[in-house]
């Protein structure tokens, strides 16, 4: 399930609302080919929000998000699924939905009157159910599986949609530790074997700077702070962004970094 990837990502002087004041206002970004980007900042900031506006879920009141260089508002849905494809927060499935059938609707782009379903499709499928080791529970009902399982299976759906980029809204939400690195881990995966670029909203500092090729740190609607996880965490951003006492060590696992919390700046103060 390899993905030739050269598709880019971008957003330019970028404004958001939902009908009142801006939550983002004047952003620029660009996502490279290739790389998993991070998005992180306290809740509120507007991480979520942009990443709605990257997947065509929420129009700009102001900028453009191009997609490969083309203003992504103006493209045909069915072209912007075919190579992007989004995970929302705690996505929900119709009752009684199977895995194997979830995952075939990452394949409704690519249907038309002229192509229905084919062979291709099937092996495609087949091959996303491999991948995120779900392929024994493709007859299982979605609503009765585990957290991580259904995070699983979700994955599964956009690997099936065959996009180059994957946009993921805190894939780790409400799952223990384990099951976070179980689908983080799944996510690099897909990022190092097949070719993946992504981009994902997380919360949790100490598995953004293990995941993230490029971390974008946001406060108030925009971009504080963007580079490796090195350049970006240091005591000072945490202290300015997130409020944090905190000590950045290095990771003994991987070439990153550690945070580890001393105590709200905002206690001291107090």
């Amino acid at each position: 399930m390899t993905v030739t990837n050269g598709m880019t990502l971008e957003m330019r002087h970028l404004v958001l609302s939902y009908g009142g004041p801006p939550v983002v206002d004047g952003l620029d970004l660009t996502v490279r080919p290739g790389e998993i980007l991070v998005l992180t900042g306290p809740s509120g900031c507007g991480k979520s929000t942009v990443l709605r506006a990257l997947g065509r879920l929420l129009k700009p009141s102001g900028g453009q998000v191009l997609l490969d260089g083309k203003r992504i508002d103006k493209t045909p849905t069915r072209e912007v699924a075919k190579v992007l494809g989004i995970l929302p927060q705690s996505p929900l499935a119709p009752e009684g939905l199977t895995v194997a059938d979830l995952v075939a609707r990452g394949r409704h782009p690519h249907q038309s009157w002229l192509r229905q379903w084919s062979r291709d499709d099937e092996a495609v499928v087949a091959e996303a159910l491999a991948w995120t080791d779900m392929a024994d529970l493709a007859d299982r009902p979605v609503d009765a599986l585990s957290g991580g399982q259904r995070q699983r299976a979700w994955i599964s759906m956009a690997l099936a949609q065959g996009t180059d980029l994957l946009l993921l809204d805190e894939p780790t939400t409400f799952l223990d530790l384990a099951h976070q690195v179980d689908v983080l881990e799944l996510v690099r995966r897909l990022h190092r074997e097949a070719g993946r670029t992504v981009v994902m909203v997380l919360h949790d500092l100490n598995l953004a700077a293990r995941y993230a090729d490029h971390l974008v740190a946001m406060r108030d609607g925009r971009i504080v702070a963007a580079g490796s996880p090195r350049e970006v965490l240091t005591p000072q951003l945490l202290a300015d962004v997130f409020g944090l006492q905190a000590m950045v060590l290095p990771d003994p696992v991987s070439d990153g970094v550690l945070v580890v919390p001393v105590g709200s700046r905002r206690g001291a103060d107090l």
